[in-house]
């Protein structure tokens, strides 16, 4: 027969845990998409604004980099799902603080992935139809086209995510309020950069102020990962 205090202890260490799984995920999706979009960049990928001349370059010149970044794309999915559903469960079990935001972060996530499915699909479908092509076909211009316009629509569902997943962790004492006000910072970039998605797939720089929240939900997923890891939820 389990002693009082093993029973009062065993949901405290099982509440550790998921923190710590929690955590772990939000740091490895942080790496994967760093890593993702520096292989991207390093092999300079064309912007939604370039001649289709030059992406039709790009894509038959870097059928390696773009696997890679697939394949990190691949691995971003489950952690990601992983992330805002086992956030959701931290904040249940911290009480109902929070908890309508945490729902929030996981419808908005589950479209999120979803969105990241045909950002990938597209691209994937960009490097098998360059190959062998000598200049650029209609078909492969509305695959471009259509890339360019689901990614800058992922960015307002992004930042929806962002924002619940922030308000959420916040209100059930997970984070400390500068990790609020970053997620709602954030968020509102991501959020703003929706209402431009033609400028931003048509080429805008607009889409600047969506990175810039981009940037700053990868900062508050590795602050908020490190903090799970180290602690774990009280």
């Amino acid at each position: 027969m389990r002693s009082p205090q093993n029973t009062a202890t065993t949901p405290a260490r099982s509440r550790f845990g998921r923190g710590r799984l929690v955590g772990t995920a939000a740091i490895a999706f942080t790496v994967s998409v760093a890593i993702e979009n520096a292989v991207l960049a390093g092999t300079g990928a064309p912007t939604f604004g370039a001649p289709i001349e030059e992406v039709l370059a790009y894509y038959a010149a870097n059928r390696d980099p773009v696997a890679i970044a697939s394949s990190q794309v691949a691995l971003n999915l489950p952690l990601l799902l992983v992330f805002v559903t086992g956030l959701h469960g931290l904040v249940q079990r911290q009480g109902e603080a929070g908890a309508d935001w945490s729902r929030l972060a996981v419808a908005a996530g589950a479209t999120l992935s979803a969105i990241f499915v045909l950002v990938n699909v597209l691209q994937i479908g960009l490097v098998l139809s360059a190959d062998g092509l000598a200049e650029p076909t209609p078909a492969f211009e509305l695959v471009w086209h259509v890339h360019a316009a689901a990614f800058a629509l992922a960015l307002p569902t992004l930042g929806t995510t962002f924002i619940g997943a922030a308000l959420a962790a916040h209100a059930s004492g997970l984070t400390p309020p500068w990790q609020r006000l970053l997620g709602l910072v954030g968020g509102s970039l991501l959020l703003a950069a929706g209402l431009g998605s033609l400028a931003i797939a048509d080429g805008s720089e607009l889409i600047f102020v969506g990175l810039l929240g981009f940037a700053a939900w990868l900062v508050w997923l590795l602050a908020t990962g490190v903090r799970l890891v180290r602690s774990g939820p009280r």
